[in-house]
């Protein structure tokens, strides 16, 4: 939410009655989030009249009932005053009451204070003076047990506009928005600056809890914060929240159109963001129907010996549900021994589509495979192979015909598979693990004693490739990875992966290119410092510049577009044009009717960070090239027109212009990231960038990390618009002209017939 919420009718039907009316602001977020402050700065500066509605002072000065609370508000919205209500409203429960006084005279917004738990926490704790007296030792674990159960704001509840608050710098937007506000001002309706609708408790807090030196009258602080006096206050003042508390990031489910879709590491620390990370399903636990006690116990056991000398790399364990028997035992159980719960967590969600869908990138995926090593069979197996197409079947019959319980199979992924290029798998891991139902080949018919034995190899298997994988990513020396109850020759062999079967003689082959690429994100050079403990420096991605002081690690996955430029030979079936500087093809994803790139054919050339004043000659053919196929586009569609330009930070490496037409008709076009990354500052014309080259020398490039979650505005017209559907649909009809600064300096191409409608 970088660009302030302008105050704007744009919304408003045409023929309305533009006019203001009073607005229900409800704070929604812990203590410590700052709702109260909040409250005083709008009020100071604001030439709107405003009520604060504290249910901590509404008593005479002294905390009172929400009964008090709301014909507090009333009786304000009925003198024609605008009103704030300043409690926690962490759920849908506590806030339906203060919804209800909206009417067609009265707009109820919610402004979201989502900061990070351990801010809200360290305020709290700190703080004196406290209205209702929350601070010192107990407001660590009331704002612990209060984010456990939090449920953000939707706009079904009967919200006219949710403002997502989560950072300072979101706060300060907001701020400005409704301190802006005069008498008679409306805003824009809808969702701004949502990310994670489903997000729990940040998971980072485990980690700020054990740091903390906790009060004398609160206790050590722990995962599982017990009854006492502080939670009894939290009950008192919000009887909702019950429950254990838990850090497991569960945040997969699909996302609808107008929402926006999980960003990064789903709340995880920015130093794991992009660390190795391997997502496996529960082995036997399904179709081959192992006891699911005696399953938890082998995976956390396993897992615990994995994140203990393995340091920098993540485990996810991977259900289809929240229900999940498996993920619940294995969460408790992990809790309860204390495991670093950004190494090893569960995930809800489809695990061939945890990026695309869940927003976690995981760059190995364990597959529970049947002993042929066959597609089909349902559950995870067929899944897997479905959504990898058949390369993954030829790859893997390639390297083995089947499977002894027990036992893994590493296969690097194509780079022809949808799960290497839509999802940034680079290997799949089989695994073949015990059978204990009748139904299927070599049931163990309720022995547990050979199926633990077996479970804990399969396991054991399964972390060892893994381990390997990591290995010859960032091609470690021998002998710098040790596992309990792995073999060190295992390790240091392991990289091929054949099962650790003597009967089955597997040939070896070469790890595909892509997936032992120095520039693995999250598993480069310095990957291999943190296995071995040394104290090598590590790249931090947090604090990239992109001035290209530092270089970016990029992910196999995103380095497709650089193959294909240094090798267009091999893909001549999606090469559209090949010279000696550039190679043409169609975006696998475009965001228009038509949406090309033109790649740079230079080494060294990533992005724009690395453009000289020698490469000026190059951005001249590129821009020319997409000249030429604009203009070709236009003989067959004269209505379309395009616009030539770069990304400041694309996703990914090799540097890539982009030709996209300005209908963004494509039903690619998704999310809020797709819309500004093509319609906001982020975009940079390919005339402007060439003009600064040639004057500064290089590309004066500036880390705007706000411009993909500004609020969506028609690139034409610029009204504001709540989701992409919305946004959609108002495009299709538009007839504005477009903004002043795009018809100059030819940064829009049309055909010459289209050339007044374009400008009129």
């Amino acid at each position: 939410m970088s660009e302030s919420m302008e105050i704007d009718d744009a919304s408003k039907p045409q023929g309305e009655e533009q006019k203001g009316k009073p607005i229900v602001v409800i704070l929604v977020g812990a203590p410590g989030s700052g709702k109260s402050t909040f409250c005083e700065q709008v009020i100071s500066l604001s030439t709107r009249p405003w009520v604060r509605v504290c249910q901590d002072t509404i008593g005479n000065g002294k905390a009172g009932t929400k009964a008090q609370c709301l014909q507090s508000a009333s009786s304000a919205l009925a003198d024609g005053k605008s009103v704030f209500i300043d409690r926690c409203n962490l759920d849908r429960a506590q806030r339906a009451e203060f919804v209800k006084l909206g009417n067609s005279q009265v707009d109820v917004h919610a402004v979201v204070l989502d900061l990070p738990a351990k801010l809200c926490i360290s305020r709290s704790v700190k703080r004196s003076g406290h209205e209702g007296n929350l601070q010192g030792g107990k407001a660590a674990a009331v704002v612990n047990r209060m984010l456990q159960n939090k449920e953000l704001p939707k706009l079904s509840e009967g919200f006219a506009r949710i403002t997502f608050c989560h950072n300072e710098s979101d706060v300060q937007g907001a701020l400005n928005t409704y301190s802006a506000l005069g008498p008679l001002d409306t805003l824009p309706q809808g969702a701004f600056g949502q990310k994670n609708p489903d997000a729990k408790v940040q998971v980072g807090i485990t980690k700020f809890f054990k740091k903390t030196e906790s009060p004398a009258n609160v206790g050590p602080a722990t995962t599982n914060i017990q009854e006492s006096a502080s939670s009894k206050i939290a009950e008192e003042k919000d009887p909702h929240l019950k429950g254990p508390v838990s850090f497991s990031a569960n945040t997969g489910e699909k996302l609808t159109e107008d929402e926006d879709p999980v960003m990064g590491s789903v709340g995880l620390d920015v130093s794991m963001n992009d660390a190795p990370t391997l997502a496996f399903p529960s082995i036997s636990t399904s179709d081959f129907k192992f006891n699911h006690e005696k399953a938890s116990d082998i995976i956390v056991e396993k897992a615990e010996e994995f994140v203990n000398k393995i340091k920098n790399a993540r485990l996810v364990l991977v259900d289809l549900t929240h229900r999940s028997k498996i993920l619940s035992l294995v969460k408790a159980k992990a809790t309860k021994k204390n495991i670093d719960s950004n190494r090893f967590f569960t995930f809800v969600g489809d695990i061939t589509q945890l990026y695309s869908q869940g927003g976690l990138r995981c760059n190995v995926i364990a597959n529970v495979a049947n002993w042929r090593l066959k597609p089909g069979g349902g559950g995870v197996n067929a899944a897997i192979f479905s959504a990898a197409g058949p390369a993954l079947d030829v790859a893997t019959k390639a390297r083995a015909k089947s499977l002894l319980p027990g036992n893994s199979l590493v296969v690097p992924v194509p780079s022809t598979s949808p799960l290497f290029s839509r999802e940034g798998v680079t290997h799949v891991i089989h695994v073949l693990g015990p059978n204990m139902n009748p139904e299927r080949p070599n049931c163990l018919n309720n022995d547990y004693g050979t199926g633990c034995k077996i479970l804990r190899e399969a396991y054991t298997s399964l972390f060892e490739s893994f381990a390997s994988i990591i290995k010859s990513q960032a091609k470690l020396p021998k002998g710098t990875i040790e596992i309990p109850g792995f073999k060190q020759s295992e390790v240091q062999d392991h990289s091929d992966s054949a099962p650790r079967n003597s009967e089955q003689k597997i040939k070896r082959e070469n790890f595909h290119e892509s997936a032992r690429s120095k520039k693995c994100k999250g598993s480069q050079a310095e990957v291999g410092s943190d296995i071995s403990d040394s104290s090598a420096a590590k790249v931090n991605l947090s604090n990239e510049k992109f001035d290209g002081s530092t270089k970016k690690a990029w992910g196999s996955w995103a380095q497709a577009l650089y193959h294909i430029a240094m090798h267009p030979e091999k893909h001549k079936d999606d090469v559209l044009e090949i010279s000696d500087d550039i190679v043409v093809l169609n975006d696998l994803y475009p965001k228009g009717r038509r949406h090309l790139l033109v790649l740079a054919r230079h080494q060294g050339l990533d992005r724009l960070a690395d453009v000289r004043n020698e490469h000026l000659h190059l951005l001249k053919t590129m821009h020319a090239v997409g000249l030429k196929w604009a203009e070709k586009f236009l003989q067959e569609d004269a209505s379309l027109v395009f616009r030539l330009g770069y990304h400041p930070d694309p996703s990914m490496r090799q540097l890539h212009l982009h030709v996209i037409s300005q209908d963004f008709d494509s039903k690619h076009l998704k999310h809020k990231k797709h819309w500004n990354s093509f319609n906001t500052a982020f975009f940079l014309d390919s005339v402007d960038l060439i003009e600064e080259v040639s004057s500064q020398g290089k590309a004066i490039l500036k880390n705007d990390e706000n411009l993909l979650s500004m609020e969506l505005r028609c690139h034409r017209c610029r009204s504001a618009h709540p989701t992409i559907p919305r946004l959609k649909s108002h495009i299709g009809n538009c007839e504005a002209p477009f903004p002043a600064n795009l018809l100059q300096n030819g940064r829009l191409v049309c055909a010459p017939s289209n050339a007044a409608a374009v400008d009129s």
